[in-house]
């Protein structure tokens, strides 16, 4: 094969000698440093060291644009106080939001009320938050008597499923 080219030459990418080997060890070092935050950031679920590994990949895109060192660190910096200044802030409070609201007959339950009538298996009328809501009692056994404390234990439809003996 007379190509007139040596084995070095085809090698050696253009340009000047070593540039091209630091660019890419500059790169490959930065996308470590960005696997190994994420790594760490398994072992402590700060909602750190996760948000320092894109700094850390901007670094590598620096890198692999051929800019140099200090430019690198430049942008990490940048990329890293944006990350937990900005970004962190707003995943904390995603993360942290109460539980969801009980709503509709869900956040009845539990909730306690009075009998404006007798409640048996069959019928009965309660109070309960303003209203007046059917009610049977829960275990289809209780009687609970006009007057009386009672706790919603189901919402069945329109009727509530209470039980009695709160003292």
């Amino acid at each position: 094969g007379g190509s007139g080219q040596t084995a070095s030459a085809l090698k050696r990418p253009p340009g000047p000698h070593g540039r091209y080997a630091s660019e890419v060890s500059a790169l490959v070092g930065w996308l470590i440093v960005a696997g190994g935050l994420t790594v760490a950031e398994m072992l402590t679920l700060d909602l750190t060291l996760v948000l320092l590994a894109p700094a850390a990949l901007g670094g590598a895109l620096a890198a692999g644009l051929g800019a140099p060192l200090a430019i690198q660190f430049l942008v990490v910096a940048a990329l890293a106080a944006l990350m937990l200044l900005v970004v962190r802030p707003i995943a904390k409070r995603h993360l942290h939001s109460p539980k969801a609201i009980r709503t509709g007959a869900a956040a009845l339950i539990g909730a306690t009320g009075q009998a404006v009538s007798a409640i048996d298996a069959d019928s009965g009328r309660i109070q309960l938050r303003g209203e007046t809501w059917s009610a049977r009692s829960w275990d289809g056994m209780e009687e609970i008597p006009e007057g009386a404390r009672v706790e919603v234990v189901k919402i069945e439809g329109a009727t509530a499923l209470v039980r009695g003996d709160l003292g």
